[in-house]
């Protein structure tokens, strides 16, 4: 993978749960050499106890070399020094607290290599009243406000069907590490970079954010209808459901033109997208009567020729069958030693001077390169035999 953009990077790996391993899984992907390093004796998966040849650990950990290593001990802590001297990204997810008491912090590293980039995630932020609480992935979607606004009007709170906040961390801490390893090619010295479950919570709140701080309004509850676009929602079909997406003078003269219901640009009360939304509940109700007598496909094909936004609402397995997806080919192939080829969730980047390979390197097992890393660093083959019978890998 010598072509990938980051090819010339190393990458110790100290993460567990999702929102870690989805940062260093962006770096891995695009070709850098990642060492995961994990406790020994841990060998059913991750720690919130996932199969480790199961669907989840598999996607998350592709594209890397893993080594055992117990960080509680001092000669351990000593090795991890030593791949930390040479390496360029330390990442990990540990509850904010636990790397200091550990004595693996971005301050130890940085004195042994002041070129590291330190990469953090954790659950409220690295300082403050609640930096030390624990926080997984619907708590933050809980305190960010996210649960509030999903769902059907009344029915109380409810979870996003991802882990979004898991997820966008992950993405946010990937490309905070790219800009700090962009910025030490000016500096020559690497830093701490951090994010949490809960900023990067409130960051994908987006607009419904910008609403209250600048607007001062609390947004509710809207279920599968735009919160302020009008008509945007999902319509009723002879077989099933379509998302519709007409907000805007053209899209919305469009649509009526499309379905049949040029009346509906006479009526006073949807004259303006602020009439529409007002009187969201009846323009609904109005084109649900059009939509529900002709099907699915049909409304696809007809709304897509007059240019308005729409598709179908596809189970996963569905999605994966569109011919669109499948062109796309987002499902890659990973040949593994024990479950045979196998398919992973793909990148969705595209880069034209360095594509990604033909197939993916599978999750490793635990510690299957530990011996192979260490014998990197120096370590006789009785020497590794020592340290794995004193519990040190």
């Amino acid at each position: 993978m010598t072509n990938m953009p980051l090819a010339a990077l190393t990458v110790l790996d100290l993460t567990a749960h999702r929102a870690g391993p989805t940062a260093v899984r962006q770096l891995a992907d695009w070709g850098a050499e990642v060492i995961k390093i994990e406790p020994p004796g841990s060998a059913h998966g991750d720690v919130v106890g996932g199969s480790r040849h199961g669907f989840d650990f598999q996607n998350l950990h592709r594209n890397k070399r893993a080594m055992t290593l117990n960080l509680k001990n001092k000669e351990g802590r000593d090795i991890f020094f030593k791949l930390a001297a040479t390496a360029d990204v330390v990442v990990e997810n540990y509850r904010s607290d636990v790397k200091h008491r550990l004595g693996i912090n971005y301050e130890a590293v940085a004195n042994i290599n002041p070129r590291i980039v330190y990469g953090s995630i954790s659950g409220f932020g690295q300082t403050g009243p609640d930096a030390t609480r624990p926080g997984v992935d619907q708590i933050a979607q809980g305190l960010g406000g996210l649960m509030s606004i999903t769902g059907l009007p009344g029915q109380g709170p409810v979870r996003v069907g991802i882990p979004i906040a898991d997820l966008t961390s992950g993405l946010l801490l990937a490309q905070g590490i790219l800009l700090a390893l962009y910025q030490r090619e000016r500096t020559g010295r690497g830093q701490w970079v951090h994010t949490s479950l809960l900023e990067a919570q409130i960051f994908m709140l987006d607009f419904q954010a910008s609403r209250w701080l600048i607007s001062g309004e609390v947004a509710k509850q809207a279920g599968n209808d735009h919160p302020t676009s009008v008509p945007t929602g999902v319509f009723p079909t002879s077989d099933g459901h379509i998302n519709i997406a007409a907000a805007g003078e053209g899209l919305w003269k469009r649509l009526c033109g499309a379905v049949g219901a040029s009346e509906l640009l006479s009526k006073p009360e949807y004259a303006t997208p602020q009439l529409r939304s007002k009187n969201r509940k009846d323009l609904n109700a109005r084109l649900a009567a059009i939509t529900q007598e002709r099907s699915s496909a049909y409304w696809i094909a007809a709304l897509n020729e007059a240019g308005i936004p729409c598709g179908a609402i596809n189970a996963i397995d569905q999605t994966f069958a569109e011919p669109q997806v499948q062109h796309l080919g987002i499902a890659r192939p990973v040949q593994h030693p024990q479950l045979g080829e196998i398919r992973v969730v793909g990148q969705p980047i595209n880069m034209s001077s360095a594509p990604q390979p033909p197939s993916m390197r599978p999750t490793p097992d635990l510690g299957q390169h530990t011996a192979e890393v260490l014998t990197g660093l120096g370590y006789s083959e009785a020497a590794i035999a020592d340290l794995s019978a004193r519990g040190v890998i």
